[in-house]
């Protein structure tokens, strides 16, 4: 006897499909109707004015004046450990759908360094949305005039030391040794100080306490402009707009290095909250109010959404830890 299975099967197939569509049409509603019920908490895992806290106040500024959400954006610094004490405090809050903070390539460095039990995969990635690039500043009295008269100095007195607002063998470090190596110096060698954040290092450096400073680029505009340092040299592979800065490969020493910038979140929020932080970031990078800062700061867009952000961060996970390998400072 033959059993004609073909028209229950198909029968079953389009009920199944309805019931998909009917489900994923109600998992959109949700998605959409959610949000934020109070204040956002906004963090900057920094003392002011360095690079995680400049991301979060002009985001948090842009979204409230273009009204693309109907809460307030609270920015708020939480300093100590080159992100690792915020990072921490987050880590223990991880279900707050409330709670977003600014990050960047020490995500990924300080815990290679051993320096934080917390990496990349303790948190959920929201957006990537700009990079930047490193630059380095004297007061503008110091005797050297580029890149090379600093590395010279610091090949005849390997003391001098070069402030950062990140931690040891996190993302300011990184960045000037690989660059010091280039240059033919050895990168272990660089005597970098630790600061809280940008912002720290640069007051110390007018203060005299350090020959010079690496940082973002565009947290230092606003010094440039007033004439108080002078910039050396500027790791982008061509001169940012603006800024009118010789790159390092203009001077001779090959190297290049970009700092990403982005918003994570608790590992455990709702997927739904996910995906309206996600578009909201997607929304404010369109609006003319975040172009025109961008512009200012030097910025370069670079959105990539949740997911492409979270396999990016993968990526960097494994070229930072050979870089790290190289300048003898992996711990983890």
């Amino acid at each position: 006897m033959k059993v004609n299975l073909s028209t229950p099967l198909k029968s079953l197939a389009l009920i199944g499909a309805a019931l998909t569509l009917t489900a994923g049409m109600a998992a959109q509603s949700v998605a959409s109707d959610w949000k934020p019920s109070k204040a956002v908490e906004f963090i900057a895992p920094a003392n002011p004015g360095g690079g995680w806290d400049t991301l979060v106040r002009t985001a948090a500024n842009v979204i409230r004046t273009e009204n693309l959400a109907e809460v307030n954006f609270a920015a708020i610094n939480v300093p100590g450990g080159g992100g690792a004490v915020a990072w921490a405090q987050i880590a223990r809050d991880n279900r707050n759908d409330h709670k977003l903070f600014a990050t960047s390539p020490p995500i990924i460095l300080v815990p290679l360094a051993g320096t934080s039990r917390f990496n990349h995969t303790d948190f959920t990635p929201v957006a990537r949305l700009i990079t930047d690039y490193s630059i380095v500043l004297v007061a503008n009295d110091s005797p050297y005039q580029d890149i090379n008269d600093l590395f010279a100095a610091i090949g005849e007195n390997p003391r001098l030391s070069v402030g950062g607002g990140s931690a040891a063998g996190s993302m300011d470090h990184i960045s000037i040794a690989g660059a010091a190596a280039a240059a033919g110096l050895n990168a272990a060698s660089v005597n970098y100080i630790a600061f809280s954040g940008g912002g720290e290092a640069m007051t110390s450096l007018l203060g005299g306490h350090v020959e010079a400073v690496i940082t973002g680029a565009g947290e230092a505009v606003a010094q440039l402009q007033g004439g108080d340092l002078r910039a050396l040299g500027v790791s982008s592979p061509e001169r940012i707009p603006g800024l009118d800065v010789p790159t390092y490969k203009e001077q001779g020493v090959d190297y290049t290095f970009d700092i990403w910038r982005g918003v994570m979140a608790p590992k455990d929020i709702p997927e739904e909250a996910l995906r309206y932080y996600e578009d909201l970031f997607a929304r404010m990078m369109e609006t003319d109010d975040w172009k025109e800062a961008t512009e200012r700061l030097g910025w370069l867009d670079a959105y990539q959404n949740s997911e492409e952000f979270g396999a990016f961060l993968d990526g960097q996970l494994e070229q930072f830890r050979a870089v790290l390998g190289e300048l003898g400072l992996l711990r983890n």
